[in-house]
């Protein structure tokens, strides 16, 4: 075909392709396959794929399915349709995983619990991974409670992960940051605000910063909310401040989540008043006057089991998990709900976007056996944690 069309007619063919026939076609030639594994071009089909209008977007789901890890692609449609089902065989045997986050068809997984911090870039599109190397801090003490967050840095076209680290006392310390570009950890030293974030608490990925819920905690024993970020771009911490109702509540009972395609929502949770929560959003990322109550209900199911809130779908629509196990739908506007007829267990552990892309096809490994996982999990030993280590100078 290169023989009749134009070089940069090919591209803008292979651009509109869908993700399984770019792979398929790097055997057409090796000018194929130079170009399809090029960075730019990973780059430019991903930007096609995601400003494309009629591109129906995914929602991720990860649960256990009779004591196994499964993970699954829905459509974010009316019917809630499911795609496929990911192959994930090759991690298996290890310890169970924890997602960090997702972005641009990479999630980044750590595997816990371990005497050591290990973590995988996974593309399953393509089935590709890579292992990181490992980061030179400790890993658990009585005195340090760790938190991560994974994200896209859209100046340098870089995947990177911020491990962010709470000492006893609540102060935070200074973090780590990976950057797949460099393929290593550095520390990063910006003047971070006094505020400590709850352990194991997942970040919120929204318009180039990762963010958390943050808090401090005052001398008569109360609470001082705030949105805490990280930019990953400028490498520095961010304030957010939150509606005046919900800086002095306890932490415990607010968490983060994404709104739409570029700002932020907190959910509010009150035990105390049988399980009313409230949902606020904002409406104009950065903007504290645009927070806005979108809901406060009372929220229980027909057999007592209290809905657990997983995020907003594409249409507004708030994502549910009921029944012990079912997803559902809940309409802001009216209050409805509308179960989906989707089954995934009480131990629904993680739910998000997704779109499928050539992420990691330039440097990564092949998804190929169990056997392949062991040898990338336990090579990476104290040389490799060596090299992979940078500092800023």
């Amino acid at each position: 075909m290169s023989d009749y069309l134009p070089a940069e007619v090919i591209l803008e063919i292979l651009k509109r392709l869908p993700i399984k026939s770019l792979v398929k076609c790097r055997s057409v030639c090796k000018t194929w396959n130079s170009l399809i594994c090029n960075p730019s071009f990973i780059s430019t089909h991903l930007q096609a794929s995601l400003s494309e209008p009629n591109n129906t977007p995914f929602i991720l789901l990860r649960c256990f399915k009779k004591g196994k890890e499964n993970y699954f692609l829905h459509y974010d449609n009316d019917d809630f349709d499911e795609f496929k089902q990911l192959q994930f065989p090759v991690f298996g045997c290890l310890s169970c995983s924890a997602v960090v986050g997702s972005c641009h068809g990479l999630v980044c997984l750590t595997f816990l619990p371990q005497d050591v911090l290990n973590f995988i870039f996974w593309n399953p599109s393509i089935q590709k991974y890579i292992t990181l190397p490992q980061p030179n801090i400790c890993c658990y003490t009585d005195d340090v409670r760790l938190n991560f967050g994974f994200g896209f840095d859209s100046r340098t076209n870089d995947y990177k992960l911020l491990i962010v680290g709470v000492e006893k006392g609540e102060t935070l310390i200074e973090p780590y940051l990976f950057s797949l570009n460099e393929n290593c950890w550095k520390r990063v030293t910006p003047t971070s605000p006094k505020y400590a974030v709850e352990a194991g608490v997942s970040s919120t990925f929204v318009n180039g910063a990762l963010l958390w819920l943050g808090y401090q905690r005052g001398k008569n024993g109360g609470f001082s909310n705030a949105i805490l970020g990280f930019d990953l771009s400028s490498e520095e911490f961010l304030e957010i401040s939150l509606p005046e109702s919900l800086v002095w509540l306890c932490p415990m009972d607010l968490s983060t989540m994404r709104y739409g395609e570029s700002s932020i929502a907190v959910l509010k949770r009150d035990w105390e008043d049988g399980e009313l929560f409230e949902l606020w959003v904002m409406k104009e990322y950065g903007v504290v006057e645009s927070w806005t109550k979108v809901l406060a209900l009372h929220l229980i199911d027909q057999s007592g089991w209290f809905p657990r809130v997983l995020g907003f779908r594409k249409n507004g629509e708030v994502l549910l998990q009921v029944d012990d196990g079912e997803m559902a739908s809940l309409d802001l506007n009216c209050q409805q709900m509308e179960p989906h007829g989707v089954e995934v267990g009480a131990e629904l552990l993680y739910v998000g976007s997704y779109v499928e892309s050539l992420v990691l096809l330039d440097k990564a490994v092949d998804v190929r056996s169990v056997s392949d996982a062991n040898h990338a999990i336990d090579s990476s030993d104290s040389d490799e944690s060596s090299e992979g280590e940078c500092e800023i100078t």
